[in-house]
């Protein structure tokens, strides 16, 4: 059974630790790698470097919807598709275990499934734009 009067805060707190970590991710990119350096990492791996902005830009927009409670939902599910794109290019390679060296698939997997679980709970409490389901 679901606990009504915590469910909410259950889902606050996943959607604010997930945008958290979205910010981390795209302040990486800006701030230790550079943007440059990022589009020349994504240009290594056979991808257009354009990518490696516009992946900083879905990781800095949705990592601040997500935080806000805005369009929580649709900002989760269009977030998979950058960490399908850190599997297939970077981390899948280098096995399952993130430990690994050049790290695994196992943390952006797990990410994944927790912006399904996201998708699926919904905004949770203190939303700005809480979505609206008909029952």
């Amino acid at each position: 059974m679901i606990d009504t009067r915590t469910a909410p805060y259950a889902a606050l707190t996943l959607r604010a630790v997930l945008g958290i970590l979205f910010l981390a991710h795209a302040g990486l990119k800006v701030f230790v790698f550079t943007p440059a350096g990022a589009a020349g990492f994504f240009e290594s791996l056979g991808l257009p470097g354009a990518l490696a902005y516009l992946t900083i830009l879905a990781e800095t927009l949705g990592g601040l919807a997500l935080i806000a409670g805005v369009y929580t939902r649709i900002v989760a599910a269009a977030l998979i598709p950058v960490l399908l794109g850190a599997i297939f290019t970077v981390h899948g390679q280098a096995g399952f275990f993130f430990d690994n060296e050049g790290g695994g698939w196992e943390y952006p997997a797990f990410w994944i499934v927790a912006l399904i679980v996201q998708a699926l709970l919904g905004d949770g409490a203190h939303a700005l734009r809480p979505t609206r389901i008909n029952r």
